[in-house]
């Protein structure tokens, strides 16, 4: 760690620690649109108000079914070596429906807006518009562990499903080499089981948890964020959700409820004590119990690319910016395995714009929520990445 690094990290954190002391769990009421459980504050525990009404928890569980889960892994610091750390890795575990009903398929379709990044079973994806099993998001190089430790999972869980069948999860990923250990490959199949065995509803954790544990954006900390919004047609009442692992973005360009706030923040500075390479991405999620067609929701998928851009996102060389987005709905006709013409609902493709929209709310509230609730994280080689400063953010409520 560099001289001038340390003086200004232990002044600031004394100056955390003296002037503005962060209160205990207990001293913060759990309210789940303004802080995690854990506590750590959301956008809207600062006072911003992105636009859109906000589901129950606003988060992507509040489609019912939709579960979440994680494994965080945050060991050791110092020099890299290779195969032992320091360790800032995880997987994410997105369950579509619940696990007695993972088997049954969802309408999904995918987009990608920038593809140099990976997002498994896309082909099957745009061939059939079916979505089963859990999805997960990890780091680059545990990918293609993620993926197939799920059908391990799946075909452990559902020995009879999968017996004379095949799966073909999806898995995401982005780059977390800043900071971990990423050619240690610290990720095994027993960390993906317990992300999705752990998966629950409800609340969910953000920022520096599970495949976001190492990821960054516009120079900040980043990784794992939601967000919902409650919508409704035709005299129902519908549900959007987004999850986002977001690690893209320059400083120059943050961009926060119109605000152009990048160029002014200097401060606090990454510490790159090895090349901080352009390796960005973010990998969407975006779901819902509107019945909509895969077609439809492949326009869905397309619409999260404008969230991200009213962040400050342009789609880098470097950046793999890809979109998913899968519907709960139709769901006995999707479970039928009987040969028989088949009957769905959908929404007219003409009627879609208030879906775009939620979209669009829902994915900028997310990527925002990612590094509002998130600290400081120093990884490999003394290389440092600082949270985003509250104190700028209330200054825009």
């Amino acid at each position: 760690m560099k001289t001038g690094f340390r003086q200004y990290y232990w002044a600031r954190t004394l100056d955390a620690l003296l002037k503005n002391r962060k209160p205990a769990m207990s001293d913060i009421s759990f309210n789940s649109k303004k802080t995690t459980p854990a506590r750590k504050m959301r956008a809207a525990g600062l006072g911003l108000e992105f636009p859109g009404e906000p589901g129950q928890h606003n988060s992507i569980t509040d489609v019912a079914g939709v579960s979440v889960g994680y494994t965080t892994l945050i060991e050791g610091q110092g020099a890299l070596q290779v195969g032992k750390g320091p360790v800032r890795t995880g997987v994410t575990a997105i369950l579509p429906r619940s696990k007695s009903e993972i088997c049954i398929p969802v309408f999904a379709g995918c987009f990608s807006f920038n593809g140099n990044g990976e997002l498994t079973s896309s082909h099957y994806l745009e061939e059939v518009g079916l979505l089963t099993l859990p999805i997960t998001i990890t780091n680059t190089h545990a990918c293609g562990l993620a993926r197939d430790a799920t059908l391990r999972w799946a075909s452990q869980i559902y020995p009879v499903e999968f017996l004379d069948s095949f799966g073909l999860p999806v898995a995401a990923e982005t780059y977390d080499g800043f900071l971990n250990d990423i050619n240690g490959f610290h990720v095994t199949n027993e960390h993906v089981y317990d992300a999705i065995e752990t998966a629950k509803s409800g609340p969910i954790e953000e920022g520096s948890v599970g495949g976001g544990t190492g990821m960054k954006s516009f120079g900040f900390k980043a990784g794992s964020g939601t967000a919902s919004r409650r919508v409704g047609y035709a005299g129902r009442d519908y549900t959007v959700g987004v999850f986002v692992q977001s690690n893209f973005g320059k400083r120059d360009d943050l961009t926060i409820l119109g605000h152009p706030i990048g160029k002014g923040l200097s401060e606090p500075k990454m510490v790159e004590q090895t090349a901080s390479t352009e390796l960005s991405s973010i990998i969407g999620i975006v779901a819902t119990d509107a019945p909509l067609l895969p077609h439809q929701l492949k326009r869905l998928a397309r619409r999260a690319a404008l969230g991200m851009g009213k962040t400050g996102g342009i789609g880098a060389h470097g950046s793999g910016d890809i979109f998913l987005a899968f519907s709960t709905a139709n769901g006995d006709v999707l479970a039928e395995t009987k040969p028989a013409v088949q009957s769905v609902a959908f929404i007219p493709d003409a009627d879609l714009d208030f879906l775009f929209e939620a979209v669009i709310q829902a994915t900028e509230e997310a990527i925002i929520n990612s590094m509002v609730a998130n600290e400081d994280m120093e990884g490999r080689d003394g290389n440092f990445v600082p949270a985003l400063p509250h104190s700028v953010l209330k200054d825009l409520a």
